[in-house]
């Protein structure tokens, strides 16, 4: 009740300015005003200024002051930070926002400006009155008035603390750095205010923050006040008054989105829905548009490609980013994508790329081999107001070990410690098309490239036309199904895939006869409806919180894994085979063992890719009265050939133990040692996948069969009667080790992921947010324990006889394995 009260004691003016009212003026003119305005800075030294007719910034005597006309009191706005430079890398990833921006606004009452976020969640075409009542915006910060200017148009407060601390809002800092979790204690004492800058419609303060950060693993203190000083850029921008039209979002498509919920007068209660993210593209003449010619927009999305770019690089990424024009020509739209070099002073004097007006491909030099296309949002709406690619300089040793080991086989060129340009500019132009796409909206279709039969990867006629996967915001990077001898073959990722321009034409096609989303909804959602069933035009969640769908995964090409790891381990063989030869301007060996640990790296790739069919789920989004099926389980006589092949793997992976090229390489153990450790945790995890595929399938591979072939398996050679290879006990002693845990009661069925919060109706069809796939708990229906104890009993009684036939280095591997069983087993019969 006390917060109720609170709510409706809300000054007048507070209420009016949020809801738009037109009583604002004279409330303000009440407003006692400060006089000081010329004496606050006057008597300061060295004060720095930025002016705009937005915000006026003023930095004096470490302090940081705004001056914000009060036209903007009430106006909605965006705020966020980013990590611009750190002293460390496991800290903090430079260029990224590690927290959604914020979406704003100022207010003003008697003396005191608040900072309230806005609460743009919730809408109504009914009730607001109602509503706002319990719908208002909080108030984050406070800051007194410190003086007004000489017009009485805007007030002056002090900002300083928002800008030398590290609130949580903002909040850069990974909660683990490994299995260490951080405490970063801020130092003000050593962090300072750098640069400002204000502009027509945004501001930027720069500032150097120093902390003392303790990592705590169990008992201990791996690091202990270990100093970390960061720069970060926190901006504040102005979102348009005339609001985009909404297009609401269908979970068939991989848009990103906006959560809202919406109260309306044809419902009972609430529904929730999402708006696609998406920039304001309107055509020029719209009547031309409408008789079919290609127009420009009235607004290009423009993005400026960064002037400390390798000078190689620039023209492949502008290729990059102007790949997308061809789907938008598609819809009607011409020239819709520019990419622009950094302008000159002369050229643009205002142009800076720390101004949220523009757009940029910006270049950072760093260890970190990646790329991204953060962007910034208008919550209310999802429209699109910026959108910047973050290249680190190491991308490009990326892309060097993907080429090597995924195309050595067929292509030449890539047999070389440094790719040739010709090389780096397809790949480059992949990557920043890849990473445009996320600042067009589009997210990761993980389940794209499971359209294209595997054997089709190896036609030249196909791959030149369809490349490696139909769209590229999926993680198909490089042909590795390509043989040797098949020439002519594509063996990169299509300039654009034919999702792509589907993705392209349902978010972006212009629809002036409708004014609202709610309107233009059922043609929107009709688009869907004519592909639905087509595998071409599936959308696949990324699974990075549980995994089930082994159609739906990263790094992985066709439709039939076990064929594609086949060719692609094939090919693996063949490259290791020369790798020694190809590479021969490196002599430290350095270079090769980078190779050869991505190679490995790459042979993992396909025994999960394989692996994961054992207990796998298709998952598709369907609506009703549309063709296709929600959940259809992988078929057992897949699971069971996908089990045979993993262990098949496990016992023949000899031949990563390249003798001559350890011998050269540092101390240490590779190869497949640490391989079989890994294949053996990723086979753990299937089990809760088992019980859960085995529950939907009315054919099921049940875990009876499951733990059957797992145990024949296992003791394929004891049971054939021929003595164990090393293969062979590696795979006996990891099974074993299973079967105990099972025996002592540890959670052997459960998945081995961490588990996020989840958007909410992440799995409905319709209008709602689309979030990662959640995970299922399945310990109501997973009897896996009651199995594996089972077969450490059925384990114990075969190595019992075995032991007394054997004899020598056999015998005595049949000795430890039975004692571990039997200690496993004391006093559990």
């Amino acid at each position: 009740m006390l917060l109720l009260a609170a709510l409706f004691l809300l000054p007048a003016w507070e209420v009016e300015a949020q809801s738009g009212g037109n009583k604002k003026t004279a409330k303000v003119a009440s407003v006692s005003k400060k006089t000081a305005y010329g004496g606050l800075f006057d008597d300061k030294k060295k004060v720095v200024i930025s002016k705009s007719d937005f915000i006026t910034l003023r930095k004096a005597e470490g302090k940081l002051y705004f001056e914000i006309p009060v036209k903007y009191m009430g106006k909605e706005m965006l705020m966020a930070s980013t990590l611009s430079a750190i002293s460390s890398g496991d800290f903090g990833d430079v260029g990224y926002k590690a927290k959604p921006p914020m979406h704003i606004r100022f207010t003003l009452q008697d003396s005191t400006v608040y900072m309230r976020r806005i609460n743009s969640a919730i809408t109504t075409d009914f009730l607001e009155q109602a509503l706002s009542r319990v719908n208002q915006d909080p108030i984050l910060f406070a800051y007194a008035v410190e003086a007004w200017s000489p017009d009485s148009t805007a007030v002056v407060i002090e900002m300083t603390d928002l800008f030398l601390e590290n609130p949580s809002q903002f909040d850069f800092f990974p909660k683990t750095v490994g299995a260490a979790t951080l405490t970063p204690a801020f130092k003000q004492e050593n962090s300072s205010l750098d640069e400002i800058k204000a502009f027509d419609n945004n501001v930027t303060v720069k500032s150097t923050l120093s902390f003392g950060v303790t990592s705590e693993s169990g008992d201990e203190k791996p690091l202990d006040d270990y100093p970390v000083t960061a720069r970060v850029t926190r901006s504040i921008l102005l979102l348009p008054e005339d609001k985009m039209v909404s297009r609401l979002s269908d979970s068939r498509v991989g848009v990103y989105n906006t959560l809202k919920t919406r109260f309306g007068s044809n419902n009972d209660g609430s529904e929730p829905y999402s708006v696609a993210h998406r920039w304001r593209i309107v055509p020029s003449d719209v009547a031309a548009y409408g008789r079919g010619e290609l127009v420009e927009p009235v607004r290009k999305i423009i993005f400026y490609v960064d002037n400390t770019f390798p000078e190689s690089w620039k023209t492949p990424v502008k290729k990059g980013v102007e790949h997308w024009n061809k789907a938008f020509e598609a819809i009607g739209f011409k020239n819709v994508i520019e990419a622009r070099d950094f302008p000159t002073p002369k050229e643009d004097p205002d142009f800076d790329p720390d101004n949220l007006r523009y757009s940029c491909i910006r270049y950072l030099p760093s260890s970190t081999a990646n790329a991204m296309g953060p962007s910034w949002v208008d919550p209310a709406t999802g429209e699109i107001i910026n959108a910047s690619v973050i290249v680190w300089s190491n991308v490009i040793d990326l892309i060097n070990k993907w080429r090597f080991v995924q195309t050595a086989q067929i292509d030449p060129r890539v047999r070389t410690k440094k790719m040739p340009d010709d090389v780096v500019d397809e790949s480059l132009q992949y990557v920043i098309a890849h990473e445009v796409g996320h600042c067009l909206g589009f997210m990761h279709n993980m389940a794209s490239s499971a359209a294209w039969p595997v054997d089709s990867l190896r036609s030249a006629t196909f791959t030149q036309k369809y490349g490696t996967t139909p769209c590229i915001m999926d993680y198909a990077r490089h042909n590795y199904v390509a043989q040797p001898g098949d020439y002519g073959v594509k063996l990169v990722p299509p300039d654009l895939g034919v999702y792509d321009y589907f993705l392209v034409q349902w978010n972006y096609r212009y629809l002036p006869q409708f004014t609202n989303a709610w309107d233009e909804a059922p043609t929107v959602e009709s688009w869907v409806d004519a592909v639905a069933g087509d595998p071409i035009y599936r959308y696949g969640r990324q699974q990075l919180l549980s995994r089930y769908d082994p159609s739906s995964i990263e790094e992985d090409l066709g439709n039939d894994p076990i064929k594609a790891s086949d060719y692609g381990i094939k090919n693996l063989k063949y490259i290791l085979s020369n790798l020694e030869a190809w590479i021969d301007d490196d002599p430290d060996y350095l270079h090769r063992q980078e190779l050869y640990t991505e190679l490995n790296g790459q042979y993992s790739r396909y025994i999960r890719n394989v692996l994961m069919n054992i207990g796998g789920i298709y998952l598709t989004e369907v609506k009703e009265g549309t063709a296709g099926e929600r959940i259809v389980p992988v078929p057992k006589a897949y699971q069971k050939a996908a089990l045979r092949w993993v262990m098949n793997e496990y016992r023949h992976m000899e031949w990563l133990d390249n003798s001559s090229l350890k011998r050269n390489f540092k101390l240490g153990v590779g190869g497949s040692y640490p391989m079989r450790v890994k294949v053996a945790d990723d086979f753990k995890g299937q089990i809760a996948n088992v019980a859960l595929s085995s529950y939907y399938s009315d054919s099921p591979y049940s875990m009876q069969e499951f733990m059957d072939d797992i145990y024949a398996e296992t003791w394929k050679n004891l049971l054939a009667r021929r003595a164990p290879t090393a293969g062979d006990k590696i795979l006996q002693t990891t099974m074993v080790s299973m079967f105990c845990s099972g025996v002592a009661g540890d959670d052997a069925g459960t998945v081995d992921q961490a588990v996020a919060e989840q958007i909410r109706h992440d799995n409905r069809f319709g209008p709602a947010g689309q979030g990662f796939q959640s995970q299922v708990d399945v310990s109501a229906i997973d009897d896996s324990a009651d199995f594996l104890a089972n077969l450490a009993i059925r384990s114990r009684d075969l190595l019992r006889k075995a032991v007394a036939k054997s004899k020598g280095s056999t015998r005595a591997h049949y000795q430890t394995l039975l004692m571990k069983l039997n200690t496993a087993l004391k006093d559990k019969l």
